[in-house]
């Protein structure tokens, strides 16, 4: 299949992360925002970065489906090998802050499994890069995922954490989810797990380069993850240290238990 120039793909994510950042408030710059739906922001910003990457991207592999988070999901790519999955700006909410805590990030998928991701954070300047079977790397230096085998005082990207979780220890978490996995990745966290419904472009690169960097990466339920399915999501996320991954699908199932005591 033509067109998996990694180099050509880390230039576009370059290239509109760079736009993005001339636009971002940290900078001082104004951004119209507005809610897609309750408590979901969106900006002019986002769409620019989607129309950009989707045709810049689109042109690399035209045979190729597209599923971002900005674009109207269209059941062809279904039928489709190979699938661009992109969130324009991962972490909108820290982007419309003026925080630093945003990436734009792309992955190919091919047959299911993504191939290729790039995860750039611009105001952080961070570019995380990975393809199957060759490493992960940032800013160049090879990645190696936290190898931590003890639960009790795993590190976590959090602002707070419910009485079940209190054997943790809290590290610094950046909005975008691709982020806090990437932090596993770099051995800046041991785990990271969501216990909700999450879309396939919050995650795709993001767990190419954690897994590439030797962490664990699977759904809620600790079964792998797919992509290009027809629903485009999977039940919660897990990145982790391989060595504590059972015990934090354990720990999952017992908050989910103890949610369901509360309703």
């Amino acid at each position: 299949m033509p067109g998996r120039n990694l180099e050509a793909v880390i230039a576009a994510t370059r290239e509109v992360g760079d736009m993005a950042m001339a636009r971002w408030r940290g900078e001082g710059q104004k951004v119209n925002v507005w809610n897609k739906s309750h408590d979901n922001p969106v900006s002019d910003v986002d769409l620019a970065v989607d129309a950009r990457l989707k045709a810049v991207l689109g042109a690399m592999v035209p045979e190729a489906g597209w599923l971002s988070e900005e674009t109207a999901d269209n059941e062809d790519r279904l039928s489709c090998r190979a699938m661009w999955c992109v969130d324009p700006i991962d972490g909108t909410r820290d982007f419309i802050r003026g925080r630093p805590g945003w990436a734009v990030s792309v992955a190919l998928v091919v047959d299911g499994a993504v191939e290729l991701g790039v995860l750039y954070a611009p105001a952080l300047d961070e570019l995380w890069v990975a393809q199957r079977g060759q490493g992960a790397f940032l800013n160049g230096e090879a990645l190696r995922a936290s190898r931590r085998m003890i639960f009790n005082g795993a590190r976590v990207p959090a602002d707070s954490l419910p009485k079940i979780d209190s054997d943790l220890v809290m590290v610094t978490k950046p909005n975008s989810i691709a982020l806090r996995i990437a932090l596993v990745a770099d051995d800046r966290a041991d785990l990271v797990a969501t216990l909700r419904w999450g879309f396939e472009w919050d995650v795709a690169a993001a767990a190419l380069i954690a897994t590439e960097a030797g962490a664990t990466v699977t759904d809620a339920f600790g079964e792998p993850l797919v992509f290009n399915t027809p629903r485009a999501q999977a039940f919660g996320v897990i990145a982790c240290a391989p060595g504590i991954h059972h015990d934090v699908v354990g720990r999952l199932h017992d908050r989910a238990v103890a949610l369901t005591s509360q309703e």
